[in-house]
């Protein structure tokens, strides 16, 4: 799974990275983005990407109460071209969810270590993600989940399961809102290769997600 990430560049970098011609609105650095919070994302509207801010939960267009978002942080991508709350956003509701690293708690005897993981030889990178609006009387959510998928050789030993990271060149084919049948968004996500990760040991103020900070990220033996 995915529970907690950071998005330390600065707007500059991310503009440049992801080809972006209009600055970010209410854009800020985190070293430990939780479940809830707003996200930064990019959507394709059909002209160019766009990059804006949707809440980390997905609450499905068909929800009765949005406090089902807490539970659709993430969605597995071996079933997300079946489950109701996914299915239609495979087909035409894809975006980039921005990051440059994340977190996982790795289970060693009574304790569960926290590790920054990051990719080996790029800074920035993309979630495939999805998103979905929703809305009851006077209020309108844009909510997200991210894609995960059993974990590759380097991740297991640390968690069974992990977020997908889109290779940079596959990005624009997972945005662009060409409707696609949703076993074919699974099968584009199942034939990617995986980029090189590295891990290192962080302390356990990360755990509690008021900590937003540099010690979040510094190395511990």
């Amino acid at each position: 799974m995915c529970g907690r990430y950071t998005l330390l560049a600065d707007e500059l970098e991310l503009l440049n990275d992801f080809g972006l011609d209009e600055g970010i609105d209410s854009f800020n650095q985190s070293y430990n983005i939780a479940p809830g919070q707003d996200v930064l994302a990019i959507i394709h509207d059909g002209k160019k990407r766009r990059a804006g801010h949707l809440r980390w939960g997905l609450v499905p267009s068909w929800a009765k109460d949005e406090k089902i978002g807490y539970k659709m942080i993430n969605a597995r991508s071996e079933t997300a071209d079946e489950k109701p709350s996914f299915k239609k956003l495979m087909s035409k509701k894809r975006c980039l969810i921005v990051a440059d690293s994340f977190y996982e708690w790795k289970k060693a005897e009574n304790i569960k270590q926290p590790k920054r993981i990051q990719l080996k030889d790029r800074k920035l990178f993309a979630f495939a993600g999805l998103w979905d609006k929703w809305e009851q009387e006077d209020q309108t959510l844009f909510t997200c989940t991210i894609l995960t998928k059993e974990a590759n050789s380097f991740m297991q030993d640390i968690h069974h399961r992990m977020p997908i990271i889109l290779p940079k060149n596959k990005e624009e084919e997972w945005l662009q809102p060409n409707q696609l049948q949703p076993n074919e968004a699974k099968q584009f996500l199942q034939h990617m290769d995986d980029e090189e990760l590295t891990a290192y040991n962080v302390s356990n103020h990360v755990n509690a997600a008021k900590n937003n900070d540099p010690i979040c990220i510094d190395p511990i033996v």
